[in-house]
């Protein structure tokens, strides 16, 4: 029987239709079913220590709820989750790795991970003896982020405040940003922080991050 490279062709196309097809629908599937809920006890052990594992393991689930791929990387300690130290890690806490830190060409890029209701504590990044202030933008991958920066308040932003910074948070303008757009830091050394409220996978674009520079306005958090 004689094939013909339309037919090949035809069935290549068909083919590829359907596989799309069948991952919209996947997707339509997941968009709809909601991210696994956590408890804020299901990342301390009995004596109050924080479980870096058990946090770890839940933004994995993060990840696969995402369809984010989980390359081999992230299964190694490059990979940190953190609480701040609070204890409060559904409310204070989140996870990163850095893809690539250079302080000789001064450019960095790390990859955000936030829960649902997580928020980064705010802070500023100022110059060291290495590095300049940090300069940074945010690009969300997957799910959503209000990020927030010095200026004027944005009316009613105290409400979705978190308990915990309600008193110091100095960053009270408020820009909610979805995949495909971008926020960037308005000046040097400004405060800023970041919420996820249905959780959220985000790209992050900056200068070299010299830890030395990080400052925090919460007494309590701890790097």
């Amino acid at each position: 029987m004689e094939i013909s490279r339309r037919t090949v062709l035809g069935g290549v196309v068909a083919a590829t239709a359907g596989t799309l097809a069948a991952g919209a629908a996947k997707a339509a599937d997941q968009k709809g079913t909601p991210m696994k809920k956590y408890r804020n006890e299901d990342f301390y052990t009995p004596d109050g220590t924080f479980d870096v594992e058990a946090a770890k393991n839940a933004y994995y689930e993060m990840m696969a709820y995402f369809n984010y791929p989980i390359v081999p990387r992230l299964r190694t300690e490059e990979f940190w989750a953190i609480d701040f130290g609070m204890g409060k890690f559904m409310e204070v806490g989140m996870a990163g790795i850095f893809w690539v830190n250079n302080r000789q060409d001064n450019y960095f890029g790390h990859e955000i991970y936030l829960l649902p209701g997580q928020m980064i504590p705010e802070h500023r990044h100022v110059a060291t003896a290495d590095a300049g202030p940090k300069m940074e933008a945010w690009q969300p991958r997957h799910g959503w982020v209000y990020i927030y920066g010095e200026g004027e308040p944005t009316p009613g932003v105290e409400a979705r405040i978190p308990e915990s910074h309600r008193e110091c948070a100095i960053a009270r303008k408020e820009q909610k940003l979805t995949p495909g757009e971008v926020g960037m830091l308005a000046g040097a050394e400004q405060w800023h922080w970041m919420q996820a409220p249905e959780g959220a996978i985000v790209t992050e674009y900056a200068t070299y991050h010299d830890g030395a520079g990080l400052r925090f306005s919460h007494p309590q958090v701890k790097f």
